[in-house]
């Protein structure tokens, strides 16, 4: 009893040695080479050039000449030319005037709203109700279906069937 445990060991070898690195030269990489594209623009005047917004020109020029000349005269100023579609109306008892639109634009766009909107009035109507009537017949339909198909009203499968036993 006096013994003391052994415990099991192991002797490890000794440390192994690392070797030196290698010397690898460092390879010398040439700059690299391109050559770019180049582009040679054409210029084509355009036949009609129009000048950036704010920049006055000749013709504008003129124009507020004109104005301004008629204002000095005491003339009222010259009218904006306007399409043939629109005429002014003058509200009574103020100093206001009003582009509308002439009698024809009017009533065919009056016409056109009023058709698409009774349109889709009706067609609604209409597929309610007769989704209202075919419902029950397309369920009656796939319930018959479905007692062809699996003999089962409940659509769970053919029903079990027990073999006799001998």
């Amino acid at each position: 009893m006096g013994d003391e445990p052994l415990f099991p060991s192991i002797t490890l070898p000794d440390a192994l040695t690392i070797p030196g690195a290698v010397d690898i030269p460092v390879p010398t990489l040439e700059q690299p080479k391109a050559s770019l594209p180049s582009y040679d623009p054409l210029v084509i005047a355009p036949s009609v050039l129009a000048p950036p917004v704010g920049v006055i020109t000749a013709d504008l020029e003129e124009v507020l000449e004109e104005e301004l000349a008629r204002k000095q005269e005491g003339k009222p100023p010259k009218p904006k030319q306007e399409a043939a579609e629109v005429r002014r109306i003058d509200i009574p008892f103020t100093d206001l005037t009003f582009p509308v639109p002439k009698e024809e634009i009017l009533v065919t766009a009056g016409t056109t709203a009023s058709v698409s909107v009774i349109a889709t009035l009706t067609v609604t109507s209409l597929f309610k109700q007769t989704v209202k009537v075919m419902k029950p017949v397309i369920m009656q339909i796939a319930k018959r279906i479905q007692n062809k198909l699996n003999g089962n009203p409940t659509g769970k499968g053919k029903p079990e069937t027990k073999e006799p036993t001998q």
